[in-house]
């Protein structure tokens, strides 16, 4: 049985503020998303592209049914907790590097075409990006760009890229970016020449689960 000393020292102790943490853990720990791409997260095949976006969103080689093709991939997108930084790294198979036209982050949740958020294309070719298959890059908030003319894409689609849903406001950092992810409203899309509007394959962002 406690003494009264001894239940007096419990109830104190249980009452101190947490010890805050070494503020450097910020930018050395993180929270992870991934996302398994696919041709079957595609929305639609390339014989749908909008007539009046065939010259300048159509494939520029033979495509292949959704089903039939062999590509596929995974990427994680990691954020620093303090949010000051994030990492992506993605790996593919069952694409020729050379094909890729585009690579992006777009919001949207699944089976809906949404807008970009991070274009990897934005410091060069993202085809030379993929050494072996595999992609790394390093973001900041100024990658962070919501893309409102891309064409063919309404500039609010359902979940798209607003802070919260209802509001005008986009998303312009990457504490933003996390929260979509959060919302599982991020995905990965890889462009080729073959299958350029939709996109080659996808991939929804979920948090990994430890």
């Amino acid at each position: 049985m406690r003494t009264p000393t001894a239940l007096a020292f419990a109830l104190a102790l249980s009452t101190l503020p947490a010890q805050a943490k070494d503020p450097s853990l910020g930018a050395t720990t993180y929270t992870v998303y991934e996302a398994w791409m696919s041709p079957a997260q595609e929305p639609g095949e390339e014989t749908e592209v909008p007539k009046p976006l065939e010259k300048s969103l159509g494939s520029t080689a033979p495509s292949v049914l959704r089903e039939n093709r062999k590509s596929r991939g995974h990427g994680q997108l990691r954020f620093a907790k303090d949010l000051s930084k994030a990492y992506v790294e993605v790996q593919i198979q069952g694409v020729n590097p050379a094909d890729i036209l585009m690579f992006h982050i777009h919001c949207g949740p699944p089976g809906i075409l949404g807008p970009i958020i991070v274009d990897f294309g934005e410091s060069g070719s993202p085809a030379k990006k993929f050494v072996d298959g595999k992609f790394s890059v390093e973001l900041t908030n100024k990658n962070v760009v919501f893309v409102k003319d891309m064409p063919g894409l309404k500039p609010s689609l359902p979940e798209g890229c607003p802070s919260e849903l209802g509001l005008p406001g986009q998303v312009k950092t990457l504490a933003g970016l996390e929260s979509l992810a959060r919302k599982g409203v991020l995905y990965f899309n890889l462009h080729t020449k073959a299958h350029t509007y939709y996109g080659e394959m996808r991939g929804q962002l979920y948090a990994v689960q430890e």
